[in-house]
């Protein structure tokens, strides 16, 4: 008996996925009707009746979204209240990012890692010097007038730097079989995951001033940073340890047959097996932290949410929540995609590399 024959091209792909049977065609039909009824009205609101060119409210009289607001903020909500003059160094700082990101989805190449090493090495204190200035003869621009996506941007990069070493020591010492080491890391990763994100921000700008040592001041951006970055190594510790404890036993016994101590075998044997497995988890926190630098406003520092809340107390723009909403929405959505995208392409290479 021969195998069914399957249809090509778009109609055979439609058959196979969308009308199969009875059942997955009423879906279907019910999933397109619903669509007809929200797709045309949303659509006509964002893009056919919406107001885009003007420099007050007053342009916006068409009846849909009014993106004349996003348009005169546009540059706030970018950079908060950095002084216009200086914002060739926010502009060069993403760039250093842009190139950070761009590298993660080349297709490998020779001297991949070294590139990517010395553009870490280059980025990481540069993107801080040239936001802060006070050297090489950059004006100084206080924390204070950083806001809008440079500050999201910021508070997400900088967070998953801090948060991801601390992660990997965590992750191996709730592994480790020395009582206190262990005993240690599960207090610290309970503890952190047991409180609101947004109460160990609020904590962190209020404490840390009390602790560190008199005449020392810590910046109360780098105060949140490192409440967030608490946190979310908490997290990922827990999807790190969850890869350890995936790899089987034979590959430590490995290790050590090639004579390789505890940090080289963990370095060279175990880790890279088990970030490999977690890669969806770990992305999904890089998801989070991102959308959770949201929380910052609580301490009085304006991201990109953040600005825009301010931008909508002002009388001229009163009643715009939606379109507000809608943009910052949009932003969020594009880098967090992006994210996920690179995660899969990543996964994609790695089951193709052999073992």
């Amino acid at each position: 008996m021969s195998a069914p024959r399957i249809a090509a091209g778009p109609w055979g792909w439609m058959r196979a996925r969308l009308f199969r049977g009875p059942v997955d065609t009423a879906i279907t039909f019910a999933c397109l009707y619903l669509l007809w009824l929200a797709v045309p009205p949303v659509l006509d609101w964002l893009v056919l009746s919406a107001s885009w060119v003007g420099d007050s409210r007053d342009a916006c009289t068409d009846g849909g979204a009014c993106w004349v607001f996003v348009r005169v903020r546009f540059a706030q909500f970018m950079y908060g209240f950095y002084p216009e003059a200086e914002r060739w160094r926010v502009n060069l700082a993403g760039l250093l990012v842009a190139a950070l990101v761009a590298l993660l989805f080349l297709p490998a190449f020779r001297g991949k890692r070294a590139v990517a090493g010395v553009l870490l090495a280059v980025a990481v204190p540069g993107i801080v010097i040239l936001l802060s200035g006070g050297v090489l003869g950059l004006r100084p621009v206080e924390t204070r007038d950083w806001g809008g996506l440079m500050v999201t941007v910021f508070m997400a990069l900088y967070g998953a730097i801090l948060a991801v070493p601390v992660s990997l020591l965590l992750a191996l010492g709730r592994q480790s079989k020395l009582p206190v080491v262990r005993a240690l890391s599960i207090l610290y990763v309970e503890f952190w995951r047991g409180v609101p994100i947004i109460a160990i921000i609020f904590l962190a700008s209020n404490l840390l001033p009390l602790i560190v040592p008199a005449g020392v001041t810590v910046d109360k951006l780098a105060r949140a940073l490192i409440g967030l970055a608490l946190v979310i190594s908490a997290y990922m510790a827990e999807v790190i340890r969850g890869g350890l404890l995936a790899i089987p036993k034979g590959q430590y016994e490995a290790a050590r047959s090639l004579g390789l101590g505890y940090w080289t075998g963990t370095r060279l044997v175990i880790l890279p097996q088990a970030i490999r497995i977690v890669i969806p988890s770990l992305v999904n926190e890089f998801i989070a932290l991102f959308k959770n630098t949201t929380l910052v406003l609580i301490v009085s520092l304006f991201d990109l949410l953040g600005m825009i809340q301010s931008a909508l107390a002002d009388p001229k723009w009163v009643g715009l929540n939606l379109e507000g909403y809608v943009f910052a929405g949009i932003v969020f959505w594009i880098v967090c995609f992006a994210m996920s995208r690179w995660s899969q392409r990543l996964e994609r290479r790695l089951e193709r590399r052999p073992n």
